[in-house]
């Protein structure tokens, strides 16, 4: 009738939170049939605060945490984590105790989230074998997939899914890298002691290296300077040992490492690139 009106809700379920764009419509009869129609704009609100962070490693691998927190009022049911990664990467997920011979996840048989409760979730990612030449190369800000939650508020509820997109900045290692393999945490002083150390070509072309090392106020090293490793192929990685010694007492640094590319004659230098406790020698203390 003339100046009345009729109320209707409509109601429907979000199966993946964010922006919503329904688009309602209205069929009416006059004197012709007649169509009326209104976009309206939603913005659920999300129950879950997700944030992750990336750790780089000095090898071919790196780590991610996870961290979700219940933001909502209301308790959410947690059915699934998982990763979707690029093709590169493999994954493993830290979030198993070994207990008695049996993987039980850390957080116990809940799969619920109080209000204001969080979790911690830990991977390992490492690159596959066929993709380390390349990885070894990569740079800037770099797709990592994406982190898939499926969450619900209510046992028999309908499941939803929450996703996060994931990037990270590729560390930037120069044109060639130098990281340790293997050095001792302590170190008796006036006595020698052996480091292995790998460096990697982060460039797209060949070197030729020459190896030389230079004293310091506390830290001689032992044999030859100018050392020849080879040749480094683009993407590729050469480990080598080094023998030093340390002069004074407490936490002294590894200096005076120097690498030179012999093909365009470029000097790389590699200071401070560890620290080692030197101890008092045991002989010399009986002395």
């Amino acid at each position: 009738m003339v100046g009345h009106c009729i109320d209707d809700v409509i109601h429907d379920k979000i199966l993946n939170p964010g922006s919503v764009i329904p688009k309602s419509s209205v069929s009416f009869q006059l004197s012709v049939q007649m169509f009326l129609s209104k976009i309206c704009l939603f913005y659920p609100s999300e129950p879950l605060d997700v944030k992750t962070k990336f750790y780089n490693s000095d090898k071919d691998d790196l780590f991610l945490e996870v961290q979700i927190e219940n933001i909502s009022h209301s308790t959410v049911f947690i059915r699934e984590v998982s990763l979707k990664l690029p093709e590169m990467y493999t994954e493993e997920a830290l979030n198993t105790l070994n207990l008695e011979g049996e993987d039980e996840c850390t957080f116990g048989t809940r799969t619920f989230l109080q209000a204001t409760e969080g979790r911690h979730y830990l991977y390992h990612l490492q690159f596959k074998e066929e993709y380390l030449e390349k990885a070894r190369t990569l740079s800037g800000l770099m797709e990592m997939g994406k982190l898939e939650i499926v969450w619900k508020r209510e046992l028999g509820e309908m499941p939803m899914l929450h996703t996060v997109p994931l990037r990270r900045e590729a560390p930037s290692c120069g044109e060639l890298k130098l990281s340790l393999e293997k050095i001792p945490d302590t170190v008796a002083r006036e006595e020698p002691f052996q480091i292995t150390c790998k460096i990697t070509n982060c460039t797209d072309k060949k070197m030729k290296l020459l190896l030389k090392m230079f004293d310091t106020t506390s830290v001689r090293w032992c044999g030859c300077s100018g050392r020849k490793p080879g040749r480094l192929k683009p993407g590729s990685s050469l480990s080598f040992t080094l023998t030093l010694l340390c002069l004074q007492l407490g936490l002294r640094s590894i200096s005076g490492i120097r690498v030179i590319d012999t093909t365009l004659m470029t000097k790389y230098r590699y200071d401070d690139v560890a620290n080692v406790c030197v101890l008092p020698s045991i002989v010399n203390m009986k002395c």
